[in-house]
């Protein structure tokens, strides 16, 4: 049975194989992510990664959008403010990226789950998930240089997905690009038939919810630690890692039963 729970624009649903899902739920308003959906997004994600019933995170949106990005009805009535929305920006900014860094951090493997457009921050989103699945009709743009902001904070995580001619390809034109492209250019893992999206995403996060959560933790962890590293030094920290590994019950466990052609019962140890 699965458990859910409505916070009006954030539908938080935990299947029984531990899988969580995350749905953008405010179709009117394209999913954009206002102060409020951040700070909803925020919340569950914390929650989850110390909740030992979640083993993955999957991020939807509701209706024919992923999500517009930033609220800009919300930004620009910050403008009326007596500082001219200056201290507004730099909170909304920094939630904003607090909470792309908290998918990163999060030691749970966070999935985006795409059936429509994903434009300025919502293609941040996307780019900052560990692994993504596109729709047919999913569309990714960073599109704030037609509207005179530089989609900047969003170039931090597409530059650390995509080569830097392809990033700055979708920063400068603000195009939108298919999920065929977008698979092309290394931004999403797959596309899938527009009907075939959310059971496909639940497959792929279910194969991963049978692995130890301490080894996908301890992975997930290393992986992101390593590619800010010289090589040299990437092999001397995940060497360490591996050892760090090894002495984990549960590296145990899997070894026992790969020898004795058996399934591994993990501790998450």
């Amino acid at each position: 049975m699965a458990f859910k729970k409505n916070s009006e624009i954030l539908e938080s649903t935990l299947l029984d194989n531990g899988i969580l899902r995350l749905n953008l739920n405010n179709p009117v308003n394209l999913n954009a992510l206002s102060e409020h959906m951040i700070n909803l997004l925020q919340k569950n994600l914390d929650n989850a990664a110390t909740d030992q019933n979640v083993r993955v995170i999957i991020i939807s949106g509701e209706g024919t959008t992923f999500s517009s990005g930033h609220d800009l009805k919300e930004l620009k009535s910050a403008r009326e403010l007596a500082d001219n929305g200056t201290k507004f920006f730099k909170k909304i900014m920094s939630k904003c990226s607090h909470m792309m860094k908290s998918i990163i951090n999060n030691p749970k493997p966070v999935i985006a789950e795409i059936g429509g457009p994903a434009t300025a921050a919502g293609c941040q989103l996307v780019a900052s998930c560990d692994l993504a699945y596109a729709s047919k009709k999913a569309k990714f743009a960073t599109p704030g240089v037609n509207i005179g902001l530089f989609c900047s904070t969003p170039m931090v995580a597409l530059s650390r997905n995509l080569t830097n001619k392809h990033s700055m390809e979708m920063l400068l034109t603000g195009d939108l690009i298919s999920s065929e492209k977008a698979l092309k250019i290394g931004l999403i893992n797959d596309v899938v038939e527009n009907q075939n999206l959310k059971s496909f995403v639940e497959k792929q996060a279910n194969k991963i919810s049978k692995k130890s959560s301490l080894t996908l933790k301890i992975g997930k962890e290393a992986f992101y630690k390593q590619i800010e590293m010289t090589l040299s030094e990437a092999y001397d920290y995940a060497s360490s890692v591996m050892v760090e590994n090894m002495l984990k019950k549960d590296a145990k466990e899997g070894i026992d039963a790969f020898i004795e052609k058996r399934t591994p019962n993990w501790q998450d140890k």
